[in-house]
């Protein structure tokens, strides 16, 4: 091979000529060879990124990291791409190799702070920003902005405001900051603020798509609902009449409010449509059956009868379970219960799935889960349940959701009714609290909106009808197996009966009633989720029975969601 370097170093004096053809030809060359051959890898894979053929690029990286697990650059470089395109779970999983390869890295610390962020760790995230700081001991403004948008999310949003001043102070026209600050203005409620960043952000970058589709948000946030929707069909007409998705679902949701529903229905259907030819991710159809399959047939009556359970844990405070499909309300009903004294609010704590994906290791079994459990009929594992309770605890310690003087924390991770079974055995005394709503309108509003929670099932309408089905079916199934401490609460009866609605949720968990929980707009905390804005205003009703507007879209998928209704007792009237 070290015949060939003479080869690979004229590879890398063509291309830093500007002659990317003769300089991958040569690599390709040196790898015809000695296929090997990790420089001419390394090479031709910038060169593959540079030519704009990612898919190439990233081909030749997982090649290196196969061939040299310890190649700090290649592991580095593979994870940032990686997280570029939004894979951020296998980003998640070389970041942390770049980590423990080399753990004073400034680099790979401030990419671990940025993936954790967008997966909803802000606080574990910090600790990497943080970490960053001490190893440069220099405050890049790029960095400040970063740690602001982090804090953001965390609802720090004085200290993240402080921190994009400073960065602003120092590198006043970089593009990001810009719109991230703008954004933290916006979603804290200070929109003439926001509009007067935006000002001066769109004075430096008049063309930019993303500060224009931050003016529509704010025109819309502020009522301005027409002056938006032209705003946004402008940046279509210079785009070659083309929007991308997240432009599309802001015009069908502005639409929407208009009251022009098949407009708006038009908009959402090409919104999911470039979404899923872009990303190529849709519905997860037989991971999603075989995961559901797998719960059901391990948690059955008689072998719940034969398992353990957790004990009631006696240090710090303890967990309330709010559970729901998403867009079903559950952020109503956290915001609702954290403005209780006693009450902190979690938001969607990644901890539940963490712990099963793990729970093999912790309890010395060849399985995985569910199967794992199994392990606690072993005389060396009846404690295993507390083990995971504890580990559970301590994970929510680490991520900073606790506040003094509460009792209680909420966990609202959508979709963690998939796990009822384990919940109910690491807590068997937790309020479970289930946030039911009219399964058409939970339709209309996923399709209406992007997340990718539940196997990418709201890539479509019919998927996520489908798997709206299997999840309530298993939970029924859940309920016919196990005594839960379980408490449905409907959408609909919390925005006509909302006191007598708040005080029985309050009982239920034990807790007296306070009347701020009643005025669940002012709590100040900020939702990190897509119903961010709708829970800063007061109650409303227009999102009930949203669904009879699009009556003859959701046609198709009505026989799926038929029996679940029926079950529920929604109504097609």
């Amino acid at each position: 091979m070290r015949h060939l370097l003479p080869l690979v170093d004229q590879a890398a004096q063509a291309d830093a000529a500007g002659d990317a053809a003769t300089a991958g030809q040569l690599c390709l060359d040196v790898l015809e060879l000695a296929p090997d051959c990790l420089p001419a890898l390394g090479l031709l894979s910038n060169i593959r990124a540079t030519q704009g053929r990612p898919e190439a690029a990233e081909a030749l990286l997982r090649r290196i990291v196969a061939l040299a697990p310890n190649n700090f650059t290649a592991t580095q470089d593979l994870a940032l791409m990686l997280f570029g395109r939004g894979s951020l779970a296998a980003a998640e999983f070389h970041a942390r190799n770049a980590i423990r390869i080399a753990p004073e890295s400034p680099v790979a610390h401030n990419l671990m702070g940025m993936i954790l962020t967008e997966t909803n760790r802000p606080q574990a995230g910090e600790y990497h920003y943080h970490r960053v700081l001490t190893l440069t001991g220099n405050r890049d403004p790029i960095l400040l902005a970063n740690l602001g948008w982090n804090l953001k999310n965390q609802g720090r949003m004085e200290e993240a405001r402080s921190l994009y001043r400073e960065s602003l102070a120092a590198a006043p026209q970089i593009r990001q900051t810009l719109i991230g600050y703008v954004r933290l203005e916006e979603a804290d409620r200070r929109f003439e603020a926001a509009a007067k960043t935006l000002d001066l952000a769109q004075a430096a970058y008049p063309a930019d798509q993303q500060l224009r589709l931050a003016r529509a948000v704010l025109l819309g946030r502020t009522g301005a609902r027409r002056e938006a929707i032209a705003l946004i069909d402008r940046m279509g007409e210079e785009n070659d009449g083309q929007l991308g998705p997240i432009e599309l679902l802001e015009k069908g949701r502005l639409l929407d409010r208009l009251g022009r529903f098949d407009d708006a229905w038009s908009a959402f259907v090409e919104g999911k449509r470039l979404a899923l030819e872009r990303s190529g991710q849709g519905y997860m159809d037989e991971a999603a059956a075989r995961e559901i399959d797998r719960l059901r047939r391990f948690f059955t009556a008689s072998r719940l009868a034969l398992l353990p359970r957790a004990g009631v844990s006696g240090h710090g405070p303890q967990p309330i379970f709010i559970l729901g499909f998403p867009r079903s309300g559950t952020t109503l009903v956290e915001q609702t219960l954290s403005a209780h004294p006693r009450i902190a609010a979690g938001d969607e704590l990644p901890v539940i799935h963490e712990i099963s994906q793990i729970m093999g290791r912790v309890l010395d079994s060849p399985l995985t889960y569910p199967e794992a459990l199994a392990e606690l009929w072993m005389g060396d594992q009846r404690e295993g349940l507390d083990t995971l309770r504890d580990l559970y605890l301590q994970k929510v310690r680490q991520l900073g959701v606790l506040r003094p003087g509460a009792v209680r924390f909420t966990d609202k991770m959508p979709l963690n009714e998939t796990h009822l079974g384990l919940i109910a055995l690491l807590f068997p005394t937790a309020p479970l609290l289930h946030v039911l709503r009219h399964p058409l309108d939970i339709m209309v509003s996923a399709f209406s909106n992007h997340f990718t929670h539940g196997f990418y099932c709201a890539s479509a309408l019919e998927t996520a009808a489908r798997h709206y089905a299997r999840v309530a079916d298993l939970v029924a199934h859940y309920r016919a197996a196990m005594p839960l401490r379980y408490l449905a609460v409907r959408y609909e009866d919390i925005v006509s009966q909302q006191e007598a609605k708040v005080a029985e949720m309050l009982s239920f968990i034990g807790e007296d009633f306070d009347p701020a929980c009643l005025t669940f707009h002012r709590n100040g905390r900020y939702a990190r989720t897509a119903s961010y804005a709708q829970v800063t205003e007061p109650l409303y009703d227009h999102s009930v029975g949203r669904w009879r507007h699009y009556r003859r879209h959701l046609e198709p998928v009505m026989p799926i969601l038929a029996p679940v209704m029926e079950r529920l007792g929604y109504a097609l009237e």
